[in-house]
């Protein structure tokens, strides 16, 4: 959530108010997907107990519920946290890291937000579960070196040299609807999806904490959750600030 834990990225955009919201920002578009899961559970807590239980809540509990259903860690989650009622566009293009980035660059957005190196690590295993677009790693898959050859031609089965941008392939070929730490084990073996990924293990200051996560499934575990808390004290909103959003998709 682009500028705190405040779901500031669930609101839609609004031509007739002009207003421009996070969702089709680059890294965001044709990738972040659920919102309607997220609709379905704030509608029930709405008819149960109106003006609440906030949007930004909703996603916190929810990102740690998935996380956990998966088989991952589970961990705390504070509550009391307020919806803002803006967002940003143009921060949510360039404070989220890109699936493009080196390991210098990763580092430097993480450390913008307060994450240590070995916290980015970490929350980068969340790339455990989930898919990416063709679109974001046709390059590696074509042209990189550092990249397992066998698996590189499985990709390309379901991402052409040319055209199927949004064709999508699991972050974690391993075990793509688990949360384990074969994310960590890929890199190991050159198997990162995206380059950002691989450059996680690429012969740089990040290899020892990435070879620690692939050998010790529990030790990620801890460290993932504990930056998980972190991040969900992110520039939260409390007291009088931001609102309780009735529609997470709208300001009320």
């Amino acid at each position: 959530v682009e500028q705190g834990c405040d779901a500031s990225v669930l609101l839609d955009d609004d031509d007739a108010s002009n207003f421009t919201g996070e969702k089709s920002a680059a890294p965001n578009a044709n990738s972040l997907r659920g919102f309607e899961v997220i609709d379905s559970i704030k509608s029930k807590l709405e008819a149960a107990c109106p003006g609440v239980v906030s949007c930004a809540d909703t996603l916190a509990v929810a990102a740690r519920d998935s996380v956990a259903t998966l088989g991952g860690p589970t961990w705390t989650v504070e509550l009391g946290r307020r919806d803002s009622t803006t967002a940003s566009f143009s921060n949510a293009n360039t404070d989220l890291a890109s699936p493009l980035m080196n390991l210098d660059e990763l580092i430097s957005v993480f450390s913008k937000k307060g994450f240590t190196e070995k916290e980015m690590v970490a929350l980068s295993g969340s790339h455990t579960t989930g898919k990416a677009r063709c679109l974001l790693f046709r390059n590696r898959i074509y042209n990189e070196t550092n990249i397992d050859s066998e698996f590189a031609k499985s990709i390309q089965s379901n991402c052409p040299s040319s055209g199927g941008g949004d064709n999508l392939s699991p972050l974690d070929d391993g075990s793509p609807v688990i949360f384990d730490n074969s994310y960590f084990k890929n890199l190991v073996n050159n198997k990162g999806l995206l380059h950002s990924d691989q450059a996680l293990f690429n012969g740089g200051s990040m290899d020892s904490q990435v070879a620690t996560y692939s050998e010790n499934p529990i030790t990620f575990y801890v460290d993932f959750a504990n930056a998980m808390v972190k991040m969900g004290n992110l520039s939260v909103l409390t007291g009088t600030d931001g609102e309780i959003r009735t529609n997470c998709r709208k300001v009320n």
